[in-house]
């Protein structure tokens, strides 16, 4: 098979698979331990205003709801999952399929932290790193928590990925 393909199947399959078991952990945290998770409508609303050119709100939850944020949100929770598992191949290169390790997956997830910290929370208005949230050091443990999980999620979807294809 072609390599590129390759590489955006894998992707794709290590990507949904991290995200999905990201999704379960927060599942499971605001069904046990009733602690919220992201409101995903929340990401559909910022992309939503980047047509009139819109990037950073004051606050994006008093921003102005755009049409379909909920659908865009969970669309875009999944690409960037999707988006962040071909980085950990690019880096790995795709015969980490061979031999899924943990140690890679998990620095990529942990990586990822850097996205909600230095972009999202600062264009919804949150701050560097939840800085103006009411509790910043819990915002911070959770998206670490969060995103920890995701890269235990891309090793676990890795090691499916092998599984699959070596039968």
């Amino acid at each position: 098979m072609n390599t590129i393909l390759q590489l955006l199947g894998y992707s794709i399959f290590i990507g949904v698979s991290a995200t999905i078991f990201m999704d379960v952990y927060a599942l499971v945290l605001r069904k046990i331990f009733q602690i919220p998770s992201l409101n995903y409508a929340f990401l559909g609303r910022w992309m939503g205003h980047f047509k009139q050119g819109v990037f950073r709100h004051p606050n994006i939850v008093q921003a102005t709801p755009v049409e379909r944020e909920k659908a865009i949100g969970w669309c875009a929770h999944y690409l960037i999952g999707i988006a962040f598992a071909f980085v950990l191949l690019l880096i790995c290169g795709i015969q980490w399929i061979e031999n899924p390790t943990l140690l890679p997956a998990l620095l990529v997830g942990i990586l990822t932290t850097i996205a909600p910290f230095f972009i999202m929370q600062p264009a919804f208005g949150f701050g560097i790193a939840a800085s103006k949230t009411p509790n910043p050091k819990t915002a911070r443990i959770r998206s670490l928590l969060t995103h920890t999980i995701y890269g235990i999620g891309l090793f676990l979807g890795g090691v499916l990925l092998h599984a699959i294809l070596i039968q």
